[in-house]
């Protein structure tokens, strides 16, 4: 038999709306949404459902609500019964990774993403930094592109995401000139991403060490599952669980690896838990072989449920 990975998409799948169906179905689901408006003292359902795009892509709004919307979907597929053998989420997702396996409580978590976000935008001000993607070059490529680019300010490689996508991140005319010059090496495609700030690069630093602070104040408990986290593409050990989260602020997000570390271990369906299809996109491109299952409202849970079954 094969092993069954549920992974946790990260920022950018987010959509107003999400989850709305999905509460009205099931309780559970609906009971999650209820716990982090309590737990922030904050509206979570009108800030999902009720809001508009520019409101729901603010860095601290955007992790609260797409954290909610996976560990909803993550309480209905426990309800009926599905389970994994081993978590991962892709940046911010490695939280909903975390609650699935029992490391973090989902109230602890969705006030630790909160502060992760605000932290992440104070870090660097509104216009000073961006992300980009590239697509059809290799990481050694990339790699050079930033450290030719790193002459007129900070940038790095900030996602590898699956075989020819990734993104750099930093300041915004290096960012730029990384694109040129990528576009100059072969890239098929080099395009600044909208997003508020540069994730996952050196200039996050204040943000990491201000994250600290806040893990220093909570306890993680025993994984009930393994984790792989992004910082290494490896697992992760209960004692591990919070310098990994400090150093993947800043760090690259290592999802090809870990996509590679499920397959070599056995892993031979993931079902994404939230909201979109990206992290499906990336195991597709990866390994056709692995089956690939979404689950975000009634009509996906329903897809996953008859695909497990073999239906």
């Amino acid at each position: 038999m094969g092993k069954i990975a549920f992974v946790f998409p990260g920022q950018g799948a987010q959509y107003v709306g999400m989850g709305k169906e999905l509460c009205q179905a099931y309780p559970c689901a609906d009971r999650v949404f209820d716990e982090a408006s309590e737990a922030l003292g904050l509206d979570v359902k009108k800030l999902v459902w009720d809001s508009d795009e520019e409101t729901l892509k603010q860095t601290e709004n955007t992790q609260v609500a797409m954290l909610t919307m996976s560990v909803a979907v993550l309480r209905v597929l426990q309800e009926k019964g599905v389970s994994p053998d081993l978590a991962a989420g892709l940046s911010l997702g490695e939280y909903g990774a975390l609650v699935a396996a029992g490391g973090l409580d989902f109230q602890t978590a969705v006030k630790l993403i909160q502060k992760r976000g605000r932290y992440m935008q104070e870090a660097v001000p509104l216009g000073v930094g961006t992300m980009a993607a590239i697509l059809g070059l290799s990481e050694d490529a990339v790699r050079k592109v930033c450290d030719e680019a790193s002459a007129v300010g900070t940038v790095e490689p900030a996602n590898f995401n699956c075989p020819g996508q990734t993104t750099v991140a930093g300041e915004i005319a290096a960012v730029e000139k990384a694109c040129e010059l990528a576009k100059e090496a072969g890239a098929k495609r080099a395009m600044v991403l909208p997003v508020s700030a540069p994730f996952h690069c050196s200039m996050l630093e204040k943000a990491g060490e201000n994250l600290a602070k806040e893990l220093d104040e909570i306890i993680v408990g025993a994984l009930s599952v393994p984790v792989i986290t992004n910082v290494t593409a490896d697992y992760v050990t209960q004692d591990e669980v919070k310098p990994m989260l400090i150093r993947q602020v800043t760090s690259s997000v290592l999802w090809e690896e870990t996509m590679k570390r499920m397959i070599a271990d056995g892993v031979d369906t993931i079902i994404e838990v939230g909201a979109g299809k990206t992290l499906c996109g990336f195991m597709k491109r990866m390994d056709k072989t692995v089956k690939a299952y979404n689950v975000e409202d009634v009509a996906s849970l329903e897809a996953t449920l008859s695909g497990l079954k073999g239906e």
